[in-house]
């Protein structure tokens, strides 16, 4: 292997990292949702403290696009390197103060304030650092090849996703009940630092690339967002849309189904995490398999697929994991997987090419942080929302199938898919 080699591996890991920390973190939340509940929101009614969990996770994504504008202003001015030096060290800080916070029964109120709090920093220094990758791996890519490199980036995230699962399933198994919820929680979360001090030493020998050039003098862009504002409002309203099914997707189908299949099913935690974990492996393994066919054929026509599919067989798919045989919450698992992978391998690419260099990555950042914000942290809540009031376990599926229908519409009317590609 050459050292050109060496270098373009290097960089894809520094653009990586950041989001298995970040993915990491938020999915350990999500996993350990019913425990938290406990520890921070206690109720007699069950129902009412996860809505409060989830809502508290929700809370940390409304931050996200103050911190797009924030990061993403970095990015565009500075450096694309700096910015997400900045992001990942900020992100670790928080992760690691929830693992040591005090209990409700130790503090009263001030601990489910405390940890709103900390989920409000997360997400004020999350809101650029999955963008910021991205567009880094955008513009270090072969134009032949973007759609592949890019891809990492959700690798990256998905990875954490699968690490926050494995842990979690790690500690469910192996501790008793009353150790996890009166310690064994914190551990998952106190792992998080570790991933975080990987990422700042990854990235921080990772600064003599031309991304960190800032625009050209003879571009300048003094308010980047300003900019989006007014010449590039159909980009944005485009990848404000197409990542709405990115949030309620996701977070339905890789977080928020470890939480319903043990409210809704019946599962052990155990055995809810562990097909999670599983099926996780599979929609890794598939993004940048995805990624390299969009390359080679149509952006679009696998973006249409897979929010295609979304609509078609979102409810059928969704009542099989509403099922009492493991191998069939499995199936239904893996076919939701398939056509989000689909989706999501050429939807990065796509939408950072809508945007010039000098505003990239805050009119990608933005495009991506609100419908995730509004949409995408909320759909737990949402989704217990929706099973209380109707009394209708597959509710959530129906939602799934709305933000599929509607990305698919605006896919098909999109002029082209591949933009700026300088």
């Amino acid at each position: 292997m050459g050292k050109g080699e060496n270098k373009t591996i290097r960089k894809i890991v520094a653009g990586t990292v950041g989001n298995t920390l970040e993915w990491y973190d938020f999915a350990v939340y999500g996993y350990l949702a019913p425990i938290i509940a406990h520890q921070f929101f206690p109720s007699s009614s069950p129902t009412v403290s996860l809505i409060s969990t989830f809502g508290v996770f929700a809370a940390g994504f409304l931050m996200r696009p103050i911190g797009s504008l924030l990061l993403g202003h970095i990015a565009d001015k500075i450096g694309r390197s700096k910015a997400l030096l900045i992001s990942v060290a900020l992100m670790a800080i928080p992760t690691t103060l929830i693992a040591f916070l005090p209990t409700y029964d130790q503090i009263g109120v001030l601990a489910p304030l405390a940890l709103t709090l900390l989920r409000l920093l997360q997400g004020l220094s999350v809101g650029g650092e999955y963008t910021g990758s991205s567009v880094y791996l955008y513009e270090i890519s072969p134009k032949d090849k973007r759609c592949f490199v890019v891809s990492w980036a959700l690798v990256g995230a998905v990875f954490g996703v699968l690490l926050g699962s494995g842990v979690a399933a790690l500690a469910t198994s192996l501790l008793p009940a009353d150790d996890l919820g009166s310690w064994g929680w914190r551990v998952p979360f106190a792992f998080g630092l570790l991933v975080g001090l990987t990422g700042f030493l990854i990235r921080s020998g990772n600064k003599d690339d031309d991304t960190d050039m800032p625009p050209s003098p003879h571009d300048p862009v003094s308010v980047p967002v300003g900019e989006v504002l007014r010449n590039h409002r159909p980009a944005l309203f485009r990848t404000i849309v197409c990542n709405i099914l990115n949030g309620v997707g996701f977070y339905l189908t890789f977080v928020y189904l470890t939480s319903y299949l043990v409210e809704y099913v019946h599962l052990t935690e155990s055995r809810a995490l562990t097909i999670n974990t599983s099926v996780m492996v599979v929609f890794m393994l598939m993004l940048p398999v995805v990624g390299y066919l969009a390359d080679k054929t149509s952006r679009k026509a696998l973006m249409l697929i897979g929010s295609g599919g979304v609509t078609l067989f979102g409810l059928p798919l969704f009542w099989l994991i509403h099922h009492q045989d493991p191998a069939m919450i499995v199936l239904g698992q893996l076919g939701l997987a398939a056509v989000l992978a689909c989706f999501f391998a050429p939807l990065m690419a796509t939408m950072i090419s809508q945007f010039p260099r000098p505003v990239r990555v805050t009119g990608y950042s933005l495009g991506y942080n609100i419908p995730l914000a509004l949409f995408g942290g909320t759909a737990p809540l949402v989704a217990t929302f929706l099973i209380d009031k109707s009394h209708l376990q597959l509710a959530p599926a129906f939602y799934l199938v709305a933000a599929g229908l509607l990305t698919f519409v605006v896919v098909w009317t999109m002029p082209g898919t591949e933009g700026y590609d300088d």
